[in-house]
């Protein structure tokens, strides 16, 4: 009697629980779920008639619209496999990766056209290029397509172990990886969620989170599967957040590190009026204390980090909170909720291990690297086993992330492996630096790297973004930072810039700003 755990069948439950509540807002249009899912086996339909069958990649470049969520049903119900990929990559980079996943089919967003068009000569596997909006000569058209699909195509059998989709690293220093994530894992991930944050089908998504990330932390399928509603948001910024949460009386988001920053320091009139209570999810970075206890304490919503990779769909741990946390003030709540946490029920195993692959002591101090393995954990990568050996050598999943554990359990990453900086033989979190930094009154945001010291090795270099009319004396900053961290931690230098370099997903490019101008510390 076992059936394939599977997010599709959360749609099966949604179609017959909640067929007239609202599903999708995109603007101006709106779906009810029974709408919705006609709209999804229309186009799962389209597909079929194009030539699509089961374990064909089929390639979207789109912000988060309507159509990009269908895809998250439409592809997989043929046994389809979803390529999502970040939009804000270079038009090289999109061919590389519809060439490696072998995609047949790009739907393509009105704003991606013309680039796309620059490379399609590129794509040799594309037989069907789709404007999902927009279009012109030799591009197919979404909503033709879609209304002449017949919502009666072919329902393949599908196992929980086929691959759902594929989604593609950062390749920031070398090609990006094809994540190859299952029915299964997804599946495991999406209720692992939901037995850590409660949700009911009077939920209303905001969706600030792209889609392509890792599929939205699988959230265009945990809000179908308590029946809430998605709110598509194209183009992220606060004032947008906050007219949403208005208007559409948003309940739940999710948000990297530099989107609270945005929310946080927002003009009070822009706030005025927004709902109180709402939820936020948080990861991709660790985010500032004091970042978590201002949207906490001015706006009034509530923020839980979670952590995890593309790789392990995404989530293994959550900064679940405890009774005992209630009772700190709201700096202390903050310096917990900092925390990347423990691990969800369904996750699996984590570690943090030394060199020698021997756990770390729960300390706080002894930094380690963050080992997982469990049902959330990919596949591998796609067409790349010396990748996928070394990413699991010793039968765990190692994720590059330093982390320490606290007595009571709770890991806290302290920096990326790779950008741990070592300075005349001591350790230094940039993590810790920059969360004293952001203290500052005239700082917005900030980034500390590892810079050559001919002395050191290494010391820390400081590069920030200040806010609006404000200036900041170097000499100052650093006696800000030597009042609140040990001489050896404090930057050599600040640099102050228009903005930080930035992934997609709000991650700081912490490799462009080492190679950068400032490629040595002052001495």
């Amino acid at each position: 009697m076992q059936t394939a755990l599977t997010p599709l069948d959360f749609a099966r439950r949604a179609r017959s629980l909640y067929a007239d509540r609202e599903a999708v807002v995109d603007g101006n249009l709106r779906w009810t779920y029974a709408e919705f899912f006609d709209r999804c086996d229309r186009w799962s339909g389209a597909l079929s008639q194009l030539g699509v069958a089961q374990g064909d990649r089929v390639a979207y470049i789109a912000p988060n619209t309507h159509a990009q969520l269908e895809a998250f049903y439409a592809v997989p119900q043929l046994g389809a496999v979803l390529v999502p990929l970040n939009y804000r990559l270079l038009a090289s980079d999109w061919a590389y990766m519809v060439n490696h996943s072998g995609s047949r089919v790009l739907c393509v967003h009105a704003d991606y056209l013309d680039l796309v068009d620059t490379v399609r000569h590129e794509m040799p596997t594309v037989e069907h290029f789709v404007a999902l909006e927009g279009g012109g000569k030799d591009w197919l058209d979404y909503e033709a397509l879609l209304s002449e699909g017949s919502p009666e195509y072919i329902k393949p059998d599908i196992r929980e172990g086929d691959l759902l989709t594929i989604n593609y690293t950062s390749g920031t220093t070398a090609r990006p990886k094809g994540v190859m994530i299952t029915h299964r894992n997804a599946w495991m991930n999406a209720i692992g969620t939901l037995v850590h944050h409660h949700m009911t089908s009077a939920e209303r998504y905001l969706w600030t989170l792209p889609m392509f990330h890792a599929n939205g932390w699988t959230f265009v399928w945990i809000v179908t599967a308590v029946g809430g509603t998605h709110v598509c948001l194209r183009k992220v910024d606060a004032a947008a957040v906050f007219d949403n949460a208005r208007r559409e009386r948003i309940t739940m988001l999710c948000a990297a590190p530099t989107v609270l920053i945005g929310l946080a320091n927002a003009p009070q009139d822009m706030r005025s009026g927004v709902p109180p209570g709402v939820h936020i999810m948080t990861a991709g970075a660790p985010p500032a204390a004091t970042t978590i206890e201002r949207v906490e304490e001015e706006i009034g919503w509530t923020i839980t980090q979670v952590y995890g990779l593309t790789e392990t769909a995404p989530f293994i741990t959550v900064c679940e909170p405890r009774a005992e946390h209630a009772s700190l003030d709201a700096a202390g709540r903050a310096r917990i909720k900092a925390r990347q946490g423990v691990e969800l029920i369904t996750s699996g195993e984590l570690r943090v291990i030394d060199e020698h692959g021997n756990d770390v002591p729960r300390d706080g101090g002894t930094v380690g690297e963050i080992v997982v393995r469990g049902n959330v954990v990919m596949e591998g990568y796609f067409r790349d086993p010396e990748a996928t050996a070394r990413a699991f050598h010793g039968g765990w999943f190692h994720s590059g992330d330093a982390a320490v554990v606290h007595p009571d359990g709770y890991a806290e990453i302290r920096d990326r492996m790779k950008d741990i900086i070592i300075s005349g033989g001591e350790n230094i979190s940039s993590i810790e630096v920059e969360g004293v930094l952001l203290r500052h009154p005239a700082v917005l945001e900030v980034a500390v790297v590892g810079l050559p010291h001919a002395t050191w090795g290494e010391s820390p270099q400081a590069f920030v973004v200040l806010k609006p009319g404000m200036s900041i004396d170097e000499a100052e900053v650093r006696r800000f930072a030597r009042e609140r961290l040990a001489g050896f931690k404090v930057p050599r230098g600040v640099t102050v810039l228009a903005e930080l370099p930035k992934t997609a997903t709000g991650k700081i490019q912490k490799f462009v700003l080492r190679g950068g101008s400032a490629a040595v510390a002052p001495q």
